[in-house]
């Protein structure tokens, strides 16, 4: 479905050692409900002591200028175009060309995993590519939707060859086409929501997130629900465990235990592997089951196959959250609870004013964040002001480096093949 494709096994190795120095137990949970921490001041720095103020120093020598290191200028590359996403919007007049093919119009082709219609994940770049064209006066996109890995290529060079200007992909279970596709039409602005771990890619401007940061504020959000509907038990219908859906289980599990102990998610496969988000039918069936189970929540986490289980869930009184959409909470046609926040549309509304101002160019990368942009997180639909408060301190907890360690081991888990008890809490709760 979705936005993980990730490349996390060269890093396992790494986590181990940081597993050993930061991971703790979860005998201590606390009794505290609140899913949020503190966060410890800085240490002052030490005052010079007399030995350091005799000691002579050496003759000084000239210092050859250092060379700024590749983190920091990414770090600061990330924040101005943070700071440029707070100060655009998609009405903002482009300042380049993006007639790339020089036929006189621009248009915008889309290349979507499911369907482009689904009311969920999928839908919500071509809604967002509808929106986009008519602020900016290009012809109505261009969307080829449905398309799966083994043909990926295929439709990618059809789209391509259909005179397109920008070519947005929908989703990184798609993208291996890429390097060989952007060689072929290096005319064609080439975008990506390729999801979390995605690598920087020449010739691909390409939007990040992080799965485990997300799904965390997702079960303290659904924990905070549980608390108010009553209930100890969330089901998430999925396809076929996938990493990327063995990284929600887990992580939506660790926040739901951050309000609760006792809360826990139960993960359901209901389609064929891989990416088959829209098996209606099984996805009918595991909620039944589910149901009868005593399902006291459920996360729908699938594209064409969520808004009929969001309808039965609506017609039993099941709290239900999104699966990536973010304008659940307004609309009146189907009810949700809460929304599950990695839309891919909110992404492309994000970056594409960059990308027609010349700031965000292929080869450039932007990870959403948790805790620092709002497109990425949790929403409940109508909060109390004490679930607005704990959730909006979960998200800053996040942003502040909360969980780092227990995110890793998540991480290792479902890409790495890894071996290990998933936390059930965070070590430095």
């Amino acid at each position: 479905m979705k936005r993980h494709t990730i490349f996390w096994i060269a890093a396992v190795t790494a986590v181990f050692g940081l597993l050993a120095a930061s991971c703790g137990g979860d005998d201590d949970a606390a009794e505290d409900t609140s899913a949020v921490t503190e966060t410890a001041p800085a240490p002052e720095a030490e005052a010079p002591t007399a030995a350091d103020e005799d000691e002579p120093m050496a003759e000084e020598e000239p210092m050859a200028e250092e060379e700024p290191m590749a983190e920091e200028e990414a770090m600061t590359d990330e924040e101005a175009i943070t700071e440029a996403i707070e100060e655009t919007d998609i009405t903002d007049i482009a300042t380049l060309d993006m007639d790339t093919n020089g036929d006189g119009k621009v248009i915008l082709g889309v290349a979507a995993a499911g369907p482009r219609d689904d009311g969920a994940y999928y839908q919500a770049l071509v809604d967002a590519a509808e929106d986009i064209s008519a602020a900016q006066g290009w012809e109505p996109p261009i969307v080829v939707d449905n398309i799966e890995p083994a043909v990926a290529a295929t439709e990618l060079e059809n789209l391509a060859a259909q005179g397109v200007d920008i070519i947005a992909v929908g989703a990184g279970e798609i993208s291996d086409p890429l390097p060989d596709l952007v060689a072929q039409y290096p005319d064609i602005f080439w975008y990506c929501n390729c999801g979390t771990g995605f690598p920087q890619m020449d010739g691909v401007a390409l939007s990040t997130n992080d799965g485990a940061e997300i799904e965390y504020v997702v079960g303290v959000a659904a924990g905070l629900l549980l608390q108010e509907h009553g209930g100890d038990t969330a089901y998430m219908i999925g396809c076929c465990d996938l990493g990327f859906e063995v990284e929600t289980e887990l992580a939506m599990r660790l926040g739901l235990k951050a309000v609760d102990p006792s809360f826990d998610v139960v993960y359901t496969p209901t389609g064929n592997f891989p990416f088959d988000f829209d098996n209606v039918a099984g996805a009918t069936e595991a909620f039944n089951v589910a149901l009868d189970a005593g399902m006291d929540l459920v996360y729908p986490y699938l594209g064409g196959a969520h808004e009929p289980l969001v309808q039965l869930a609506n017609e039993h009184g099941i709290p239900v959250t999104s699966a990536g959409a973010s304008d659940v909470c307004s609309r009146t046609d189907l009810h949700w609870d809460m929304a599950a926040l990695f839309d891919g549309g909110d992404f492309a509304r994000a970056v594409f004013p960059l990308i027609v101002s010349g700031a965000f160019v292929e080869g450039d990368i932007y990870k959403f964040a948790v805790g620092r942009d709002a497109e990425v997180g949790a929403l409940i639909c109508d909060p109390t002001p004490e679930q607005k408060q704990l959730l909006d301190q979960a998200h800053a907890d996040v942003w502040n480096g909360f969980c780092l360690a227990e995110f890793d081991a998540i991480r290792a888990i479902a890409y790495g093949g890894v071996e290990m008890e998933a936390p059930l809490a965070c070590s430095d709760a």
